[in-house]
Parts: structure tokens; sequence; C-alpha cells
């Protein structure tokens, strides 16, 4: 999977469920970038990531995100 197919992938699962229709991620979007997209949202993103990708985030890696790009590097590091 490339980066930018991943990138479409989570921005149907952040679309979803943030209720944002209208929603185009970036590598550098953030949280503040995105409405509804707050402390108790991330964690059902990152648990809605889980269960699509069948990976698991450690505390430290999540933690550490700063951007959707992360995210995905994170993610694209576990699948391989």
């Amino acid at each position: 999977m490339t980066k930018d197919e991943l990138l479409k992938e989570l921005n149907e699962i952040f679309k979803n469920v943030l209720d944002l229709d209208d929603l185009t991620l970036q590598d550098s979007t953030t949280a503040d970038d995105v409405e509804g997209w707050d402390s108790l949202s991330h964690i059902t993103l990152i648990a809605t990531i889980e269960r699509k990708f069948g990976i698991k985030f450690n505390m430290k890696e999540i933690v550490e995100l700063h951007n959707v790009g992360e995210l995905a590097d994170v993610i694209l590091s576990k699948l391989a």
C-alpha cells in the first residue's frame, strides 16, 4: 500500500468517525485543523484504525504523533 492510498483510506475513516463529509486530510493536518477532532474522538479514530488495518499502537507511538503524515508513516511501518 502506498502512502497516498493509505491517506485516502484514513480520510474515509476520519470522515465517518467525525461526521465531516467535506474533510480532506493532508500529511500536515493536525487535530487543531479539524473540527471535532478532540481527545475523545482521537481514541475512537485510533481504535477504528487499529481494527481496520489489524494493527496495534503503543502509547509512545500515539503520544508522539503530531500530524496525519506521521500517523500514516507509523501505520505503513506496521504493515510492512
